[in-house]
């Protein structure tokens, strides 16, 4: 039995002969260039959530946090601004003290 060997290729005169390394090369160099971005602005990522955290913290602590709702003062009314009220009929000081 003629068993044939296998004919080895020459490689072309254009092909450096690497093949297909270059290519496969070329990928996992963009891909660890890319993991490495990541990597970085995940440490980013970290450095401003932790730095939110403290923020937060010494608000909440200094007591200018958001928790305590208060309601505005009513405005104090003028003498003038009593006695104009008086004199449109919008007020009845009769009524407010108790008599009519």
């Amino acid at each position: 039995m003629d068993e044939e060997k296998p004919k080895k290729e020459e490689p072309a005169a254009d092909d450096p002969g690497e093949g297909d390394k270059s290519k496969a090369t070329t990928l996992v160099d963009d891909a660890n260039t890319a993991a490495e971005r990541m990597e970085k602005a995940n440490e980013r990522k970290s450095e401003l959530l932790r730095q939110e955290q403290e923020l937060e913290a010494k608000k909440t602590l200094s007591g200018k946090a958001e928790g305590e709702v208060k309601r505005p003062e009513p405005k104090k009314e003028t003498d003038e601004e009593y006695a104009d009220r008086v004199r449109s009929g919008e007020a009845n000081p009769l009524k407010e003290d108790g008599f009519v």
